[in-house]
């Protein structure tokens, strides 16, 4: 996959097919409009493109995750910051400058709500007026919905926001994830039993509710079983540094400084401040046994 980070570096002469948004979850309306773009492409030997407007505001997916979901689905992504050139282009001239001259658009998918241009005068219906005049073909999906209700960004957000990740998931199409490199820390844990591993969530990238998780940790690659925590760690430290700390049920090796990276599965409780560490193993054993109880009941299901 072709991967730019301003429009202006983008230089291709083929015919494209292309879809807009911000796409900063890639959630199953998104992905909806990928599938669009890919099977106008094959169909047509043009390029696929995903263009994402870059608004740098807090993300469910960093730019680097998304580089990598798309990695083998596209041709060509390329992330458009929103610079006051960009906020400030009239939408007639966004559609002659950046979908005609700029990248060949043969094809254009967009959301039914999808609005560009200086103060988003742009819209579906003027992109359908000028669709004849620029030689594209435009495509209009209509939302996906899941218990009548949009898939949207907002919607992720909010189930997160509660913990409820399997409800996230289900809207993602995949496991919401955080991914950083372990750090050396106090190794508190090894000495309590259960070794952990604690990463940094990325910048801008959204956290769940503090609390306690059923875990796929991926280490080199492999997957492990396990628990985490999301949260400060108010039992042994008053830093107040947001971290995420696993335990992978079966993981033997050293992994500091290593890049892993967690799948949330289920939520299991608040993260809380505990009157002594021996109080904390204890609950701790007992997160153990619901990180292992649910990965058994998932096995069950699976099998049926």
């Amino acid at each position: 996959m072709q991967y730019y980070t301003d429009i202006n570096s983008y230089k291709g002469s083929e015919r494209t097919a292309v879809t807009l948004g911000k796409f900063d979850s890639l959630h199953r309306g998104h992905q909806k409009l990928i599938q669009s773009i890919q099977k106008f492409a094959q169909k047509e030997h043009v390029k696929s493109v995903v263009f994402a407007f870059d608004i740098n505001k807090e993300t469910l997916l960093t730019n680097r995750e998304r580089r990598q979901h798309l990695e083998t689905q596209v041709d060509c992504m390329i992330e458009c910051p929103f610079t006051k050139d960009i906020r400030e282009m009239e939408a007639e001239a966004f559609i002659e400058k950046i979908l005609a001259e700029r990248l060949h658009a043969s094809y254009v998918a967009v959301g039914i709500d999808f609005r560009f241009g200086y103060n988003k005068r742009g819209d579906v219906k003027m992109l359908a007026e000028y669709a004849s005049k620029y030689n594209y073909q435009l495509e209009v999906l209509d939302k996906e919905l899941f218990q009548n209700r949009e898939i949207s960004s907002t919607y992720i957000r909010e189930a997160l926001k509660e913990g409820n990740v399997e409800l996230a998931n289900l809207l993602l199409g995949y496991s919401y994830h955080m991914s950083g490199v372990v750090e050396h820390g106090k190794r508190l844990g090894r000495t309590l039993g259960f070794p952990t591993m604690n990463i940094v969530p990325a910048d801008r990238k959204i956290v769940p509710r503090f609390g306690v998780y059923a875990c796929r940790i991926w280490v080199d690659k492999k997957c492990f079983h396990g628990i985490g925590n999301v949260g400060v760690k108010p039992t042994v430290t008053d830093e107040m540094k947001l971290l995420l700390e696993v335990y992978a049920f079966e993981y033997e090796g050293n992994a500091y400084d290593k890049n892993i990276t967690v799948e949330f599965c289920a939520y299991e409780r608040p993260e809380e401040k505990f009157d002594s560490v021996e109080e904390m193993k204890r609950h701790v054993d007992k997160d153990i046994l619901f990180g292992k109880r649910y990965f058994q009941r998932e096995e069950r299901s699976a099998k049926l």
